[in-house]
């Protein structure tokens, strides 16, 4: 699969979010993609997977494609397994094959139990399972994985990581965005970064960041989260430290995929929530926050640059 001179922009003379991107990806290859928050990683990764059409350039070579969004469109008129078997069909497997792949992946990451399950129904994690799951029973020559690993438990993850190296080994091209420096360590063939609309190499490996009184704990990533009016912070925070908790600064709308967590609410003015949290404790602040009665919001998930600190917002408070 190649990618030319691509660019992509949204609007007639908007700015452009990508351009003059020159890629190849290989079969059997393995590349992991980095790069600020609304940097462009995930226009990038729906070009790849051919969810959004370049506004300039050419991408050739595209074989059998899967990919996980960011977000799962839960809300839709499926059972798990009819969803998977649905998905399975238009991947292009017989119905008998569809259904087979779906009860395996099932299986695999436990989720055997919620076959007839409606998707509405589903917990976060475990829609993030089906989402995980319909990208891969149908063994894609691409993969893409926007953020894949978000929601899911430690062993789900770990299934995922195995899927991901089985892909690769059997010939199939991967392509991934994910907060954690450090999955699949070590395993990609190259990490690409996204920076001022271009694609560039990243040299050496990721270091691992320390924490502001230069006592070294590991990468760490800050999370940047959004509540309905009047939310308190959530449960136990993992040890994160808490950058900013206040109200946003504009009033926010409750319909609509923008708004915080969920929809017909109404309006008001909701709640921001900035933390920085080890990288092993991630996930878990994570599920803690989508899985909330109500669910937060996930704006953002930023892998922290030791050589570019931000300092806390003014007035924030810090929790030990």
């Amino acid at each position: 699969m190649r990618l030319r001179g691509v660019g992509r922009r949204y609007g007639l003379g908007g700015p452009w979010v990508l351009r003059g991107v020159d890629l190849e990806v290989p079969p059997g290859s393995l590349t992991r993609v980095q790069g600020r928050n609304g940097s462009g990683k995930s226009t990038l990764l729906r070009l790849l997977a051919g969810i959004d059409a370049p506004s300039a350039g050419r991408i050739t070579g595209r074989p059998s494609t899967a990919y996980v969004p960011e977000r799962f469109p839960a809300e839709l008129p499926f059972s798990a397994l009819g969803y998977l078997t649905h998905l399975g069909r238009i991947h292009g497997l017989s119905r008998a094959a569809a259904a087979r792949g779906a009860g395996e992946w099932l299986e695999r990451f436990g989720a055997d139990g919620y076959a007839g399950t409606p998707l509405a129904e589903l917990s976060k994690g475990t829609s993030q399972k089906i989402a995980v799951a319909q990208a891969l029973l149908a063994a894609p020559g691409l993969l893409v994985l926007d953020e894949a690993w978000t929601g899911l438990d430690q062993a789900a993850r770990g299934v995922l990581d195995t899927a991901v190296a089985e892909r690769v080994a059997d010939g199939g091209a991967v392509v991934f965005v994910d907060h954690d420096p450090r999955r699949l360590a070590g395993a990609p063939d190259r990490v690409l970064r996204v920076t001022e609309t271009r694609l560039e190499p990243v040299d050496g490996t990721i270091r691992p960041s320390v924490t502001r009184d230069g006592t070294g704990a590991g990468p760490r990533v800050r999370v940047e989260a959004e509540g309905r009016p009047g939310a308190g912070p959530p449960g136990e925070l993992a040890g994160a430290v808490v950058r900013e908790y206040g109200p946003t600064p504009t009033p926010v709308h409750g319909g609509g995929d923008d708004g915080p967590a969920g929809r017909g609410r109404g309006r008001g003015r909701g709640v921001r929530l900035t933390v920085e949290v080890g990288v092993a404790d991630s996930d878990g602040l994570l599920r803690t926050l989508l899985t909330a009665d109500p669910p937060w919001h996930i704006r953002a998930v930023t892998a922290i640059d030791d050589n570019d600190p931000q300092e806390p917002a003014q007035g924030a408070k810090e929790k030990p």
